[in-house]
């Protein structure tokens, strides 16, 4: 039983919609029941939530039907970024599905740390994003630096096409390229290289919220036996992607510091970067001139 508020004409009120929505997904554990209730509605009735506060209208029986087919999706605990196909990073709008890792605030931390590292927002420089998923990172980035040139190395055939869309749709394609290949098939001659990879100790992966263990891709997150798998292999070929004095910023998991710094010898460590929480974050790794 969904619990669902009768859909006769007579009861297809937004309050009404909203309060039975939201205690539906609050029996199904979902913290932010009411939020992602008045984000569901909106998008079923084709407005933001703003306009959603300051309708005069009410919904129509398929707009009802829309918002409930959703609703019984988010209260299987399906991402809402999934659901709505869109997720905001670094004030920009992506396009997000399943089989491509949903971008997170944490990860903008990379974006800042580039950002005061490269002073001169009109620099040339070539960058490279490692596992680039729905593109957000490097995307970020080629908006922020607007004579970048960049790549995305991407082997999901799930994430590319996100990747490549999200390109197309910030206006990037002649800035910037998704490649279908992992990292191993980067070229050399970087400036600057990003990377979220995957970090979770495989035996933690089950212990997450169902949002993430049951409808994530799991090759985005999952780390090997101590998490730092991914990290072993990049610390094989950063040596070889950067350019000499070339940086490369790496997101970390909490507590993942001194074991992941202790993999790049070739490198010089700079002092990690916090994220807005103050958990180490952003590993800052240069290629000695």
């Amino acid at each position: 039983m969904s619990g669902r508020a009768p859909q006769s004409p007579s009861d297809l009120t937004i309050r009404d919609l909203l309060h039975e929505a939201a205690e539906r997904l609050t029996r199904s554990g979902v913290d932010s029941a009411r939020l992602d209730a008045r984000i569901l509605l909106a998008r079923a009735m084709h407005m933001s939530r703003e306009q959603l506060i300051a309708a005069l209208r009410q919904p129509t029986a398929s707009e009802a039907a829309a918002f409930w087919t959703m609703t019984d999706r988010r209260a299987a605990r399906e991402p809402l970024a999934y659901i709505t196909g869109h997720k905001e990073f670094w004030s920009l709008d992506f396009k997000v599905g399943p089989g491509v890792l949903i971008p997170r605030p944490d990860t903008e931390t990379l974006i800042e740390a580039a950002l005061s590292l490269f002073a001169d927002r009109d620099a040339p420089l070539a960058v490279a994003d490692l596992g680039t998923g729905s593109g957000a990172i490097l995307i970020a980035i080629l908006k922020e630096f607007s004579r970048a040139r960049g790549q995305g190395f991407e082997r999901s055939p799930d994430a590319l096409p996100y990747a490549r869309s999200n390109l197309d749709s910030h206006g990037l394609r002649a800035r910037g390229e998704i490649v279908a290949a992992d990292w191993n098939a980067a070229p050399g001659g970087f400036d600057l290289i990003l990377s979220n990879p995957p970090y979770i100790p495989t035996a933690e992966i089950d212990t997450l919220e169902p949002e993430v263990r049951l409808y994530e891709p799991r090759a985005a997150l999952d780390g090997g036996p101590d998490g730092l798998a991914a990290y072993r292999t990049l610390a094989g070929v950063l040596p070889r992607l950067l350019r000499p004095g070339g940086l490369a910023l790496l997101e970390l998991g909490r507590g993942q510091v001194g074991a992941v710094e202790s993999l790049f010898q070739g490198l010089t460590t700079h002092p990690v970067v916090p994220d807005l929480a103050g958990i180490p974050r952003g590993l800052v790794l240069e290629r000695p001139k």
